[in-house]
């Protein structure tokens, strides 16, 4: 086993079957040195546009500049690549945060339907933009409120990768905005130090991008933007050979999980559980039904984002059911 030091001279606004920065063996690490969503480094500077690959129209809006791609010899169409993410660090002592009015859930009425409560009362009026102050020793992340009752508020830090993804299938590219079967901005915070992901291989050496490190979020990713934060990743890659996947896999400790990536939410959350309920069917010899049946009294769910262009849903089921 090898550890390759991945510090990008160049950064990829999509996933795509674009040239490898670097090229590992399975069972190899990689520490890869990533910028936050808006191309912020640790100093807190903007990464050049000569620096971003891809079309001259998407340099002009930065979202997620993403590290990579990693070349897996040995990955081949048809195979998992399973990432142990083993180490997320913030690289900087702040975060930024906002609530951009054309982004996020309250961002549109059209959303909402016609039928809903009175969602149009909290479509964001303005922009607002928030700094929070990291403390990277007793792992907490503090804010100043200026307009509430309520002086600050310090939260535990959950460090986590908002993009990890491979080149999509058919030989497309997709933006780094948009999560979908082959990973992608799925902004799941189970995608954590401790868990495993398996992503469905479509292209020779699967071509692995991360990045958007988020130093916390809440379920749903309500206003669209976490704590966006500058990080250095550290994960080892293998391959399962023979293994078709529909839709992301991971699995940590406690849970299996399945993450499904579409819109509408509905949607999202059949992918999901589809393909968990397959994952214990076909590896754990539960017959179909009866894991339908176990799995609607154990299971639980978490919405990594209702905000990007696909909703993304974990669907998780507790390790201590298995046989």
């Amino acid at each position: 086993m090898a550890t390759h030091e991945l510090r990008p001279e160049q950064y990829h606004t999509t996933f795509g079957p674009h040239e490898p920065a670097m090229t590992v063996q399975a069972g190899d690490e990689v520490v890869a040195w990533c910028v936050d969503a808006r191309g912020l480094d640790p100093d807190g500077e903007a990464i050049g546009v000569q620096q971003l690959a891809g079309p001259a129209g998407a340099r002009e809006h930065v979202s997620n500049p993403l590290t990579g791609p990693v070349h897996v010899e040995g990955a081949e169409p048809g195979d998992a690549l399973a990432v142990h993410v083993l180490e997320v660090m913030p690289t900087r002592e702040w975060a930024w945060s906002a609530t951009p009015p054309e982004f996020g859930f309250f961002s549109t009425e059209e959303i909402f339907g016609p039928t809903s409560f009175d969602a149009p009362r909290w479509a964001t009026p303005e922009h607002c933009e928030f700094r929070w102050e990291l403390d990277l020793e007793r792992g907490t992340g503090r804010l100043e409120l200026e307009r509430s009752r309520l002086e600050a508020v310090e939260l535990p830090l959950a460090p986590f990768l908002g993009c990890l993804g491979v080149a999509p299938e058919r030989g497309e590219t997709r933006m780094t905005m948009t999560p979908g079967r082959h990973g992608g901005n799925m902004d799941c915070p189970q995608v954590r130090p401790g868990t495993t992901v398996y992503l469905p291989v479509f292209a020779p050496g699967a071509l692995l991008l991360t990045g958007d490190c988020h130093a916390a979020q809440g379920d749903g990713e309500l206003c669209g933007v976490a704590l966006e934060v500058s990080c250095r990743a550290r994960f080892r890659v293998d391959v399962v050979k023979e293994r078709p996947l529909r839709w992301p896999r991971a699995e940590d400790d406690e849970h299996l999980m399945a993450i499904g990536s579409v819109r509408p939410l509905r949607a999202a959350y059949a992918a999901a559980h589809v393909e968990l309920l397959d994952w214990l069917a076909t590896d754990y010899g539960f017959d179909r039904f009866e894991a339908y049946q176990v799995l609607s009294q154990v299971g639980t769910t978490r919405i990594g984002n209702v905000v990007d262009p696909n909703y993304s849903v974990v669907a998780r089921f507790p390790k201590r059911y298995l046989p």
